[in-house]
């Protein structure tokens, strides 16, 4: 028995003492070594959290729009995932953060792995995987690309959303990014956009928006006398739960773009600041739902959480913690009287793209210039402090320049690619393909069959 425990323990200590010994005789080496793989696991568990906000999307828009459109709205999600996956491959990454100018990459595409890092030296010191930079700003573009489709639902042929969404995984997105995180001009005068309020959803949503003003309005939204009427969605249970979904997955989208666990646990701060945001946001826009309208309307709500999530993620790594708590609860307030504003405007925005995303994108860039702190600043080693901590209207004008530049940019080319779509083929399904719904007239089958059937069954009866 003795032999036994001895020989066991001889055997424990050989196992454990080889990689010890090996990290004594080589120290340097292999800590280097253990930093990369750590930050590299970071990063993918980071980017899988982004990669599986889609699910929130998905859930989000489908409980958001009428039974008859929500299997195409889902499964329209699925599409457009593969679309920015191919292109970001073949075009997009290069575009986006290969060598070039100011202007764009202009290296790197089809992109080949680890192997690569010659084309892309804006990642040559961060110390994670290429392979890995790869797939988490691919899950970005994804994102950005969810924002701007959404605009579309329930109207939209999908072959518009195959179409429009090369244009703009390969061209629109790319470029904004080299902008501002490729080594561009938004960069280099010290734009402050930690994980994408202006990169990710102001595009996107500037995207929608020119998407809006070209499809119209859906049939039925205004009556006679111009004003809106009502079209609930199907299912608020399912937006719920697609918001839970997202706001978890922006613990990937902002404590991730840290890049790394180690150090000081910066990413630990970051999280902090999103959380309380979302927090505010989503309180913030009930309460004030509540004050406007006599009764506290839930959709309100879950918008509030998703704009203070999109304002924040600009700002999270530059604000204290008690700003990013007002920068919350104003992004969530903004986003209710914006989102009627845009409605009595003529504006039909079936989930709120336009002001969840883009308002909240541009409050969200701006407060940096007001809020950041002159310790964050120098910490993140990008731009200076805001106005409210003594940097004066500098780094406040580079924000609004940045968000000026990016809206200007992204509408007229959207406008113009979509336009060309309108005259030639045409954006929009029929009236009578929209009264059957998406789900029929686009696929052949509805997501709720039965209950779709049952419903079908009772209008022709009820016509007879």
């Amino acid at each position: 028995m003795k032999r036994k425990l001895m020989f066991g323990l001889i055997g424990a200590i050989a196992v454990f003492g080889f990689p010890m010994s090996a990290f004594a005789a080589d120290g340097e080496v292999t800590t280097q070594v253990l930093e990369i793989g750590l930050n590299s696991l970071f990063v993918f568990l980071a980017a899988m959290l982004v990669f599986f906000m889609q699910a929130g999307f998905a859930l989000l828009e489908a409980g958001t729009v009428r039974m008859k459109n929500a299997g195409h709205v889902a499964g329209k999600t699925v599409l457009t995932l593969g679309i920015t996956v191919i292109t970001w491959w073949a075009f997009g990454f290069g575009f986006a953060f290969g060598d070039g100018n100011s202007f764009l990459g202009t290296t790197g595409f089809l992109f080949g792995g680890d192997g690569a890092i010659g084309s892309f030296s804006v990642f040559s010191e961060v110390g994670v995987s290429l392979n890995l930079m790869f797939l988490f700003q691919m899950a970005f573009a994804a994102v950005s690309l969810a924002i701007a489709c959404g605009g579309m639902a329930e109207r939209a042929k999908l072959s518009v959303y195959i179409i429009f969404g090369l244009v703009f995984t390969i061209v629109i997105y790319p470029i904004v990014a080299h902008w501002v995180w490729g080594g561009g001009w938004l960069g280099n005068l010290g734009m402050q956009d930690y994980a994408g309020s202006t990169v990710v959803h102001l595009t996107g949503a500037t995207a929608a928006l020119a998407a809006i003003i070209l499809l119209k309005p859906r049939l039925g939204k205004y009556n006679k006398e111009g004003k809106p009427n009502s079209i609930p969605g199907h299912n608020q249970v399912l937006t719920v739960l697609g918001v839970i979904i997202l706001w978890i997955g922006w613990f990937g989208f902002n404590p991730g773009s840290a890049l790394t666990p180690l150090g000081d646990g910066f990413f630990g701060y970051v999280l902090m600041t999103t959380n309380l945001a979302a927090a505010a946001g989503g309180v913030a826009a009930l309460l004030i739902s509540w004050m406007v309208l006599g009764k506290s309307d839930i959709p309100s709500m879950l918008n509030g959480v998703l704009a203070a999530l999109v304002a924040i993620t600009g700002s999270c790594a530059f604000v204290d913690a008690w700003a990013s708590i007002v920068i919350g609860a104003i992004a969530g307030v903004l986003t209710f009287f914006t989102a009627r504003w845009f409605e009595r405007m003529g504006l039909d925005d079936p989930i709120c793209a336009f002001s969840v995303h883009g308002i909240a994108g541009v409050w969200g860039a701006i407060s940096t210039g007001l809020f950041a702190t002159p310790e964050l600043a120098e910490k993140t080693g990008v731009g200076k402090a805001g106005l409210f901590y003594g940097g004066g209207f500098e780094q406040l004008g580079v924000q609004v320049l940045g968000v000026v530049g990016t809206f200007a940019f992204v509408f007229v080319i959207s406008f113009l690619v979509l336009g060309a779509m309108k005259y030639l083929m045409g954006l929009r399904v029929t009236e009578e393909e929209e009264m059957m719904g998406l789900d029929i007239s686009e696929h052949g089958t509805y997501g709720y069959p039965e209950q779709m059937s049952l419903l079908n069954s009772n209008a022709k009866n009820h016509t007879l």
